[in-house]
């Protein structure tokens, strides 16, 4: 959730002025978040690198290339990252991060993007995560 979060993405197109840039970063260190800059397009940052990493991870135990406990293992104790994908999916939610994906693929009509079948089952199955 955005209040947790310490990172702020601070989107700047050709339209956005030098002095309202700099105030919303001015604005970002008071509240004690870290801005970084970005440019406008979908999932910006994090959801752009994010959601195909949590989608891969779908697409291994649909294909029975691993277990969701393996994976969120070998993720956190192999990839250094502090939750495995299947605990971050409980968190953010099957419906948001199907949501998500959507607009992804739609955005860049890479056929890799696309949802995993799984995570479109388990919604429409009304599993949602925690």
């Amino acid at each position: 959730p955005a209040p947790a979060m310490k990172l702020v993405e601070v989107v700047r197109t050709v339209l956005t002025a030098d002095d309202v840039h700099a105030t919303v970063r001015t604005v970002c260190s008071k509240i004690r978040k870290h801005p970084v800059d970005c440019g406008d397009r979908a999932g910006f940052i994090v959801n752009a690198l994010l959601f195909p990493y949590l989608n891969n991870a779908i697409k291994m135990v649909e294909e029975h290339y691993a277990s969701l406990d393996d994976i969120d293992a070998a993720m956190k104790l192999g990839g250094g990252y502090p939750m495995g994908p299947f605990e971050l999916l409980d968190v953010v939610g099957l419906d948001v991060s199907l949501a998500i994906e959507k607009v992804l693929h739609r955005e860049f009509r890479d056929p890799g993007l696309a949802p995993a079948p799984l995570l479109e089952h388990l919604v429409a199955a009304g599993c949602l995560g925690r």
